[in-house]
């Protein structure tokens, strides 16, 4: 074996097969890949992409073959990096679904390849060709757990693309096909993201039973951490369009209770305020039970509703107001 193509105990890395098999690297090619990438990317700037293509495709055979996954990965990405600087688009396409399913491919190097390629998604400003390229990934990772972020982010962008050519129903539909949940690799902070925005699209299509069933994905203590504050006020002001939707009034009066017993709200006169008012109205207008009872009473503790005086005194006589009571609040 020439030092071109070296066993070595330094780079024998385990790599996955497509088929889940783990394989331990039998050849380290990287100091051939070394000298073959930069000459093809010589010929690609020279008009020759085909040929630099090739070139770097027979030697993906041998890398890919001896489970060198990082030489395998390196080419993987020098070869779809050539064809975005060539802006062969059709040439980008093509590797990308030829790469992705040759024999015993690397899932690593298929890993590196698409998360090279999701950069140019937001490059591209012709729509044909953005759409395109969102189509090839999304079926080249489709099913595959080690790409599964890449692929709900590009889920994420076509249902943007749709919502914003008027298709909201479409939109709805192509991000509801997404169980962020169960991803392992995702943090929790875009997990949330990505529900708010299903809650979102669902709310905009009438679909409040569906909303209600993907709102409870959501665990509520996500947003006792820090950073959460947005995501919190937006998570409660969708809950809130649902039950206005239901006309479950002290469900309405909890969530703006939360967004009450947010910093960001409580630092803000204007905001506080607001918030603690619809607190007390909905409170008003959910019927009397146990539960409403016991909400009242602690909502009548809150030393800030003596700054809102009509509003504690209709707190104090709730048990006796009527909606033909609410003249004292104008």
């Amino acid at each position: 074996m020439t030092n071109m193509a070296n066993t070595t105990d330094e780079r024998a890395e385990r790599a996955e097969r497509s088929d889940g098999k783990m394989v331990k690297m039998e050849v380290d090619y990287s100091s051939t890949v070394d000298l073959r990438i930069p000459e093809c990317e010589r010929m690609a700037k020279e008009g020759k992409l085909q040929e630099a293509v090739e070139g770097l495709l027979s030697l993906e055979k041998q890398t890919r073959t001896a489970s060198d996954m990082v030489s395998t990965s390196r080419i993987l990405v020098a070869v779809v990096q050539m064809c975005h600087e060539a802006k062969d688009w059709d040439a980008l396409n093509e590797n990308i679904m030829l790469l992705s399913k040759r024999r015993s491919q690397l899932k690593q190097a298929v890993a590196k390849m698409v998360q090279e390629c999701y950069k140019y998604v937001d490059e591209v400003s012709d729509l044909a060709i953005k759409l395109r390229l969102i189509d090839t990934l999304r079926t080249v990772t489709a099913g595959k757990i080690y790409v599964e972020i890449e692929r709900a982010r590009l889920t994420k962008t076509l249902a943007n693309i749709k919502e914003q050519s008027g298709d909201v129903k479409e939109a709805a539909s192509i991000l509801q096909e997404l169980q962020v949940e169960t991803y392992g690799s995702m943090e929790k902070k875009e997990k949330v993201e990505f529900i708010l925005e299903q809650m979102r699209l669902c709310i905009a299509v009438k679909d409040y039973i569906r909303t209600q069933i993907i709102s409870k994905k959501i665990n509520t203590k996500f947003f006792q951490e820090d950073g959460s504050e947005e995501l919190k006020l937006k998570y409660y002001n969708l809950m809130i369009q649902v039950d206005q939707h239901e006309g479950s009034y002290l469900s309405i009066c909890k969530h703006f209770r939360a967004i009450y017993d947010t910093p960001c709200i409580l630092e803000d006169n204007a905001k506080w305020q607001q918030a603690l008012k619809s607190v007390v109205l909905y409170v008003i207008l959910a019927p009397y039970d146990n539960e409403q009872s016991d909400l009242v009473h602690r909502i009548n503790t809150d030393k800030k509703l003596e700054e809102l005086p009509k509003y504690r005194y209709a707190v104090l006589k709730t048990p006796e107001l009527s909606l033909s009571s609410f003249g004292i609040f104008r």
